[in-house]
């Protein structure tokens, strides 16, 4: 999804402290084993919950999040029997990676990026074909979860129908998704893209946590 906040926390990291930029962020935490780190849509938010512990935060988080029974009724429950996809941007375009996930588990299957100059809507689109190719390689029958419903369009279109314009320094991005479009075209698949409820569910469980 696209990336909503512009404060992040961090409890632990190189130095801990609050953020205004994702980048800022990412420094304090690359590499950083066991790091907690958490984004905020205010200044005024994140400096209340930097007072705190980050299980407080994250307590708080999902309590703010957790949808109504009624609605959880009416859609339903997820299908386990399937992979999530998601990806993020700092900025739009800028820095863009994506992953897919078992949805059950939240078992990492595959992750690339970040590239250069990329967009959201890229990266949910590379996300989507990345995990058709994985899936069918696999010979699986589980389905693919993502929040992206222009994602979901052009993958029917076989086009990554975006207006970023390429250049030197998105050029390997391009290239990826190329391929892609090249592997839509030439390539069969049954397995069905669904699009997460979030609402209902909370978020997609390929979520980067940079909301």
């Amino acid at each position: 999804m696209a990336q909503k906040n512009k404060f992040y926390v961090v409890w632990k990291g190189l130095k801990p402290g609050i953020y205004n930029s994702w980048e800022q962020c990412q420094k304090q935490i690359r590499e950083f084993q066991g790091a907690q780190y958490m984004g905020f849509p205010t200044e005024e938010a994140a400096k209340k919950a930097f007072k705190h512990s980050y299980q407080t935060a994250q307590k708080e988080k999902k309590k703010a999040s957790e949808p109504s029974e009624e609605l959880q009724k009416r859609v339903g429950k997820p299908n386990y029997h399937s992979i999530a996809v998601d990806a993020a941007s700092s900025g739009n375009p800028g820095k863009m990676e994506y992953q897919g996930v078992d949805t059950r588990s939240g078992k990492r299957l595959f992750r690339q990026g970040p590239f250069e100059q990329g967009t959201n809507n890229i990266g949910e689109f590379l996300a989507i074909v990345h995990g058709l190719a994985f899936l069918k390689k696999k010979g699986s029958s589980r389905i693919i979860y993502t929040d992206s419903r222009t994602a979901i369009s052009w993958v029917k279109k076989k086009h990554c129908n975006t207006k970023l314009v390429q250049t030197e320094t998105n050029q390997t991005l391009f290239e990826l998704v190329h391929r892609a479009e090249s592997w839509l075209r030439n390539n069969h698949y049954s397995t069905k893209i669904v699009k997460w409820e979030t609402r209902a569910w909370g978020e997609i469980p390929a979520d980067f946590g940079r909301k």
